[in-house]
């Protein structure tokens, strides 16, 4: 199912938006990951089968909104996706968000309270601990490895850009249509320099508050709506500890009381949004949220 493509005039240009319809149902709000695009949510539209309309960008600094000038940060994504909403005439609505962008959607309902009726975090918006001091650089290839190695790497054709992908242990085995066409969104350029289109000032920026900024990294802690939080039994790699379980939530101090928590099991950090059954399992939360 391919999406409408909007672009919404915000600060500094253009921000690329996709739009799948829900017929009647109502608009909830997606935000993807740092080296991520808006097509990840393509696998979650098509199993939400109309019950809502899902609404996704490329945030500002990748794919088809890489042109967008700084600054960068999870404010800026966060007050980005309200002017999506001034844009689409929309008082309020669901935001959810995956990995970096789950911290997006918490920074956005504290930013915005009257704007955000309720947030659903997957796999991300929860501290992850991080040495004090570290070089962002050396985090960012810990963290997500080949993700970030792919940003600093060309292409001499289409072909060996997907091999690239094919090769990745946390899709290899969960490789479809969908999976090509979100890592075909991420390509530009032009053979034998086909690059990604993500910006390096702007995912070191995003990274810088995602895992060092204390404003950032405690407002799950503050989200002033109904919040729900899916954390993957697999890891980014396809390891076997994800990026979160029960002892590093109370480390983190995640007050169930405030948030509802649930784990996902049978995927990984991406596999929640790309397999059949991660995003089917995404999807029927958004159809709760509505």
């Amino acid at each position: 199912m391919s999406p409408e493509e909007l672009d919404v005039p915000v600060t500094g240009g253009t921000l690329r938006v996709c739009r799948w319809p829900g017929g009647t149902g109502p608009t909830v709000l997606a935000a993807h990951g740092i080296t991520a695009n808006a097509m990840s949510w393509a696998p979650v539209a098509e199993s939400l089968a109309g019950r809502a309309t899902l609404v996704a960008a490329d945030l500002r600094g990748r794919a088809r909104s890489a042109a967008l000038p700084g600054p960068y940060g999870l404010a800026q994504h966060a007050d980005d996706l309200v002017t999506v909403l001034d844009h689409l005439g929309l008082d309020r609505a669901p935001v959810v968000g995956h990995s970096m962008g789950a911290f997006v959607a918490a920074v956005a309902a504290l930013r915005h309270p009257d704007r955000v009726s309720s947030v659903l975090l997957v796999d991300g918006g929860v501290t992850l601990q991080v040495p004090e001091g570290a070089d962002i650089d050396e985090v960012l290839a810990a963290v997500i490895g080949p993700a970030m190695r792919r940003l600093q790497m060309t292409f001499d054709s289409e072909r060996t850009y997907l091999d690239f992908w094919r090769k990745h242990p946390a899709l290899s085995a969960d490789w479809s249509p969908a999976v090509r066409d979100y890592a075909l969104r991420d390509l530009v350029g032009e053979p034998p320099a086909l690059h990604s289109s993500c910006s390096l000032e702007a995912v070191r920026r995003d990274a810088t508050d995602t895992l060092l900024d204390e404003q950032t990294t405690t407002a799950v802690h503050r989200i002033p709506c109904p919040a729900t939080f899916l954390w993957c039994e697999r890891g980014i790699l396809d390891e076997p500890q994800g990026l979160y379980d029960e002892v590093r939530l109370q480390v983190a101090g995640l007050d169930h009381g405030r948030v509802t928590v649930e784990k996902v099991p049978d995927v990984n950090h991406y596999t929640v949004l790309l397999s059949a059954r991660g995003a089917s399992r995404v999807a029927d939360h958004i159809a709760r949220m509505t």
